[in-house]
C-alpha cells in the first residue's frame, strides 16, 4: 500500500467507528454503473461540512485492490446490490487531495511537479518489475502499468477546486491545472473511473472546455447524488430519537437545503455536533468565518442588498444560475454572487421555482453577523438595536419601542418606505434578536383575517411571552390593537397556554414617526383576561 496509490481502508474504518455514522454506501451503485463506460467521469461539488472526505474514504476502501474491505461493507446498504462483489477491491486506486500539494508549494508548476514525482515514486515501488518508456512521464508510466496489468485505475480527487479558491486571479495557473487534469484523464483507457469532489463546479473558460467529459452534480443539480449530499429528514429524525433532541428545533436550525430527488437535506457536520454536544447553536462558524460571506454580499451588485434583506425576512428571491462562471471572482450580475452562495452552502436553491432563500437559523445567524459588521447603514444599525427593542417590548415600554423603530427605519434602492409591506421589513429587522427565542410566523390565518406577525416561544424559552404583532400604515397603533381584538386573532393561539403580548405598531407618513401600543394578554384555560401597560 502507498500514500496515494492504493492507500487502503484505514480512514474508512475510522469513519465507521465514529459515534455517529450515516450509511451512504449506496452512492457506489451509481459509480459502479458508470465504471469503465464513457460516463466514468463524475464531479460532485458540495459545501464544506457536507461529507465530501467521507465519500472519498469510502470509495478508496471499496475499490482499492490491496486491501480487504469485505468486513467493512458487509453490513452496509451497498452489500445488497447486484454489483457489490463484482467491483469490491478490484482496482488500482489513486487518491489525491489537491489541497495537500497546493499547500506545500508556491507555484502551479511546483505543485504539479511534486504531485507527479510522488505518484511516480509509488508506481515504481508497486510495479518495479515493469519496463517504462519514460520514467519522468506520468501518463506514459500509467499506460505502461495498465498495458501489463490490465487493471484500470480509479482516480479519486478531493478538494479538486482548491486551485480556484487559492489562485483566484491567476488565470494562467488555473488553465495550467485544468490542462494537467485533462491530459491525465481524458480519453485514457487506463481510467476506469474518475471521481472528483470539491466546493465549486468545473470552471468555465468560454471555448476552453478542458474537462467537458465530466458529468457534474452540485447543489443546483444534484442528480443521482441528491440523497447523499447531506442528511435526509428520516436520518435526522432517527438521530433525534436516539439522542433525545427536539426534531422541530433541529429542523429549524439545520434544515433547508431542498434537493430535487431527496427532499429536505440537513447540514451533516452541524447535526452531528448538535447531537454529540446536546446543544443547538452555530457550528457552521467553527470552520468558516462570516467575513467570507460579508465580502460577497458587500458587493451589492444590482441591488443584491435588497434581496439579502428580503431573504433575511424569510422570502424567496428569483435567480438565474446560468451565467455563473464557476469561480470566486467573475461576477457580472447579482445572480452570479447568489449562485456562488448556493455552492458555498449559504443559500438554498429551489430548482423548480428557480429561487434562492436562506435555508435555516444557523445560516441566518451568519448573515446577521455579516450585516452587523458591514457598511449597510440603517440595516446594520437595526440589527445592533434589535435586542434592546425586544427587551423594551417585554417590559411594555411603548416609547422606547417606538424610538427604536425610528432608529431602525431604513430605505434601500428598491424597498421604499411607503406601505405596510415595507414597514414589516423594518419591524422584522428591528426584532431580529427575537429569532433566538421565537419561531416566527408571518400572516397567521386567524379565521377572521391574518395576523401580520406571530412570535411563538421556542421550547427552551417558554418563560418568554408570545408576541402577536399587527402593523398599520398612516393610521394608529390603537387601531392596530382594536383590529387584533375585534377580529379575535388571539383565538388562533388557543392551544398556547403561556403569556401573550399584543403589539400594535403604526407609522405616520406625515410626521414620519412610529407609534407603539403593547398589551399583556394572559392565555387561560377558562376565559381570557387582559391588562394594558401604563
Amino acid at each position: 500500500m502507498g500514500i496515494y496509490l492504493n492507500p487502503g481502508n484505514e480512514k474508512f474504518q475510522m469513519d465507521l467507528t465514529s459515534e455517529i455514522y450515516i450509511d451512504k454506501s449506496n452512492m457506489i451503485q451509481y459509480t459502479n454503473r458508470v465504471l469503465r463506460t464513457a460516463r466514468r467521469f463524475v464531479c460532485v461539488s458540495r459545501p464544506r461540512r457536507f461529507g465530501k472526505s467521507m465519500a472519498v474514504n469510502m470509495l478508496a476502501a471499496y475499490y482499492g485492490r490491496e486491501c480487504d474491505s469485505e468486513q467493512l461493507f458487509r453490513k452496509l446498504k451497498l452489500s445488497a446490490s447486484e454489483t457489490y462483489r463484482k467491483h469490491l477491491n478490484q482496482y488500482d486506486v489513486i487518491v489525491l487531495n489537491m489541497q495537500e500539494f497546493l499547500s506545500r508549494t508556491t507555484t502551479m508548476e511546483e505543485m504539479l511537479t511534486l504531485l507527479k514525482n510522488r505518484l511516480l515514486w509509488e508506481i515504481f515501488e508497486a510495479y518495479s518489475n515493469y519496463r517504462y518508456f519514460d520514467k519522468e512521464d506520468l501518463i506514459s508510466c500509467l499506460q505502461n502499468v495498465y498495458q501489463n496489468s490490465k487493471i484500470p485505475f480509479v482516480f479519486i480527487i478531493d478538494e479538486w477546486d482548491c486551485v480556484f479558491r487559492e489562485y483566484k486571479k491567476d488565470i494562467e495557473a488555473q488553465k495550467q491545472y485544468l490542462d494537467f487534469l485533462r491530459d491525465l484523464l481524458k480519453d485514457r483507457v487506463y481510467v476506469g473511473l474518475a471521481y472528483m469532489t470539491g466546493i465549486l463546479p468545473i470552471k468555465k473558460y468560454g471555448t476552453h472546455s478542458a474537462l467537458n467529459m465530466f458529468d457534474e452534480f452540485s447543489m443546483v443539480f444534484p442528480g443521482p447524488f441528491a440523497e447523499y449530499a447531506g442528511f435526509t429528514q428520516n436520518e435526522v429524525e432517527c438521530l433525534c430519537r436516539q439522542y433525545h433532541m427536539s426534531f422541530d428545533e433541529t429542523r429549524e436550525w439545520y434544515d433547508g437545503y431542498y434537493l430535487k430527488g431527496a427532499g429536505e437535506v440537513y447540514n451533516p457536520k452541524s447535526v452531528v455536533s448538535c447531537m454529540q454536544f446536546q446543544e443547538f447553536g452555530n457550528y457552521w462558524n467553527q470552520t468558516e468565518n462570516y467575513e467570507a460571506l460579508q465580502m460577497y454580499i458587500d458587493m451589492n451588485l444590482e441591488g443584491l442588498r435588497d434581496d439579502i434583506i428580503a431573504m433575511m425576512q424569510g422570502e424567496y428571491v428569483d435567480i438565474n444560475i446560468g451565467t455563473f462562471a464557476n469561480d470566486m471572482t467573475t461576477f457580472v450580475t447579482k445572480d452570479d454572487v447568489m449562485t456562488l452562495l448556493v455552492h458555498l452552502g449559504y443559500l438554498g436553491y429551489d430548482s423548480d421555482a428557480q429561487k434562492v432563500f436562506i435555508p435555516n437559523q444557523e445560516i441566518l445567524n451568519e448573515f446577521g453577523n455579516a450585516v452587523r459588521t458591514s457598511e449597510w447603514g440603517e440595516v446594520s444599525k437595526a440589527l445592533k438595536l434589535s435586542k434592546k427593542i425586544l427587551q423594551a417590548i417585554w417590559d411594555g415600554e411603548n416609547e422606547i419601542v417606538a424610538r427604536g423603530m425610528e432608529e431602525s427605519h431604513f430605505e434601500t434602492s428598491q424597498i421604499q418606505y411607503n406601505d405596510e409591506n415595507a414597514l414589516s421589513y423594518t419591524i422584522s429587522l428591528a426584532l431580529y434578536a427575537a429569532r433566538n427565542y421565537y419561531t416566527i410566523i408571518r400572516e397567521l390565518p386567524t379565521g377572521k383575517g391574518f395576523a401580520d406577525l406571530v412570535y411563538l416561544p421556542k421550547k427552551k424559552h417558554w418563560d418568554k411571552p408570545a408576541l402577536l404583532v399587527e402593523l398599520k400604515w398612516d393610521k394608529s397603533a390603537h387601531g392596530a390593537m382594536e383590529q387584533i381584538k375585534q377580529k379575535e386573532y388571539v383565538k388562533a393561539l388557543k392551544e398556547y397556554q403561556g403569556d401573550l403580548l399584543l403589539v400594535g405598531i403604526n407609522y405616520d407618513k406625515s410626521s414620519k414617526k412610529h407609534e407603539c401600543q403593547i398589551e399583556a394578554w394572559k392565555m387561560e384555560k377558562r376565559g381570557d383576561s387582559s391588562r394594558s401597560f401604563c
